[in-house]
This record gives C-alpha cells, structure tokens and sequence, in this order.
C-alpha cells in the first residue's frame, strides 16, 4: 500500500503534527514514532518494538522482526488498519486514528499478537511464544499464538483478556476486559469457543469450552458461556441464558448502544 493511497496513515500523521504544535513536551516523541516515519507499518514497528524490547531481544531487532513480519503477510496490513477503524467508529472515547496507534494497549496487544500468529504458522514457535510472554507481561493480555482471529476488532480497555490456542474469532468483534476464551479444563484437541462475526462480549465474561457463539449475539457482562449461542440472541447470567434479542444487527458495531459492562 503506497502512502498517496493510505488514507488512515494520512490522517494519523496530519493528528500527530497538530499534537506536537498543541503539546511541545510530546513533539520529540510524536515525531520518533510517527512522522519520522514513512509507513504506518513502519511506525506500528517501531512503537510495538519500544514496549515489547527486553534484555532478551533489544526494541531495535524487534522492531526488525515486526516489520518483516508486516512485508511478509500484507493481510496483517490490512487487518490492523480494520482495527483502527473499528476503535474510532466504536470507542466514544477515541477521536482520532492517532490515539489507538500511539496509545491504547488493547489494540497494541492485538497487533502484537498478530505478529506473533505470523511466526506461529511459519515455522517459528519459539519466537511466537516467547512474543506471547511479553505480551502478556506488557499489555496483561494472554492471546495464544495459534488462535485465529479476524479484523475489524476493538479489545476496549483490554485488561485481563485470555483467548487460547483454538479459538476462532470472526471478522467486526468487540469485547471489554477481563473477558476469557477459554477451555473447560476437561477435553484436549479443538477445546475453545468458535466466535461468529459482530459479536459482542461485555466485560468479565468467560466463554467456555469448544462452543459456537453465533454471528450478532451479545453476551452480557459477568457471564459464564458454556453452551452454544445461537445467532442474534442476547445471552446473560451464570450459567448464561437467553434473555433477548439486540435490536441492532450485530451489537459489536454499536458499543453506545449496548451498555453491557
């Protein structure tokens, strides 16, 4: 993607510029991981890299990494700017592209996870984990490399989030912290949940088990999922039950309107 044709990226850097002229204290530092810049993939590199770097791998052959990882699998290009549309359209508390770029874990924890799922299914399962590890130490996010997850995602605040290895989340999904994909702790093999696409999951919430959560369904806030949920059903409770139906089609585009944390 050339940047005469990346509309995010254009918008990001003309954010930051205005930032740095509103804030001089931040200009050195907007400048450092945005406007030096060429790519928003190169930025996305260097600012995953600074919070990721440890004794064990430096921030600078991290960063390497990370942008090999990004020319390698352009759809991870993609996939990231259907992020960051997804956290300004959704996240009332977003107003711009810059923010979730420079600032919010969950959607920091989620790229870094897709670098992670990139060395994962190339061969590389010693750097996925140990990238697992420090994304979990970092951002208090625990995404298991070998979990398939879509685009169009928004972890709003992000904290606490467990998904395992065998859980499939579809494209257009929002979920709030502390919420868990997880296993029943019984059953080997394919043992997480199947998350259909625009689903929304309030915070604390625990899916269980290799169930199927069908497209347009809302979990309410504090539940235990351990049953499937079939497609545009409101489900809440321990254990959870149907209560109702979402008004709008798949909840997880709409978080204004779905007051479930």
């Amino acid at each position: 993607m050339t940047n005469s044709r990346d509309e995010i990226w254009t918008r990001i850097r003309a954010e930051v510029e205005a930032d740095a002229a509103e804030e001089p204290a931040l200009a050195g530092f907007l400048h450092t991981a945005v406007l030096s810049h060429g790519r928003l993939e190169d930025a996305l590199s260097y600012i995953l890299a600074q919070k990721l770097g440890s004794p064990n791998i430096t921030s600078l052959s991290l960063q390497d990494l990370i942008r090999e990882a990004f020319d390698a699998e352009a759809a991870i290009g993609a996939a990231f700017r259907e992020d960051l549309r997804a956290v300004v359209s959704r996240d009332p508390a977003c107003r711009g592209y810059s923010a979730p770029l420079l600032y919010f874990k969950g959607f920091h924890s989620l790229q870094a996870y897709r670098v992670a799922h990139h060395y994962w299914t190339h061969q590389r399962p010693t750097l996925a984990r140990y990238l697992q590890s420090r994304i979990s130490e970092v951002f208090a996010v625990d995404i298991h490399p070998g979990a398939q997850i879509g685009k169009g995602i928004m972890f709003d605040h992000a904290t606490s989030i467990v998904i395992g290895e065998t859980a499939v989340v579809e494209d257009d999904f929002s979920m709030l912290h502390e919420v868990t994909l997880g296993g029943t702790g019984k059953v080997g093999g394919d043992r997480h949940p199947k998350i259909g696409k625009g689903v929304m999951i309030g915070a604390g919430a625990k899916v269980l088990g290799n169930i199927r959560v069908g497209e347009g369904a809302k979990i309410g806030a504090g539940s235990v999922v351990l049953e499937d949920v079939e497609p545009f059903t409101t489900v809440a409770g321990v254990p959870a039950r149907p209560v109702s139906y979402p008004v709008h089609g798949l909840p997880a585009l709409d978080l204004e309107a779905n007051p479930i944390d």
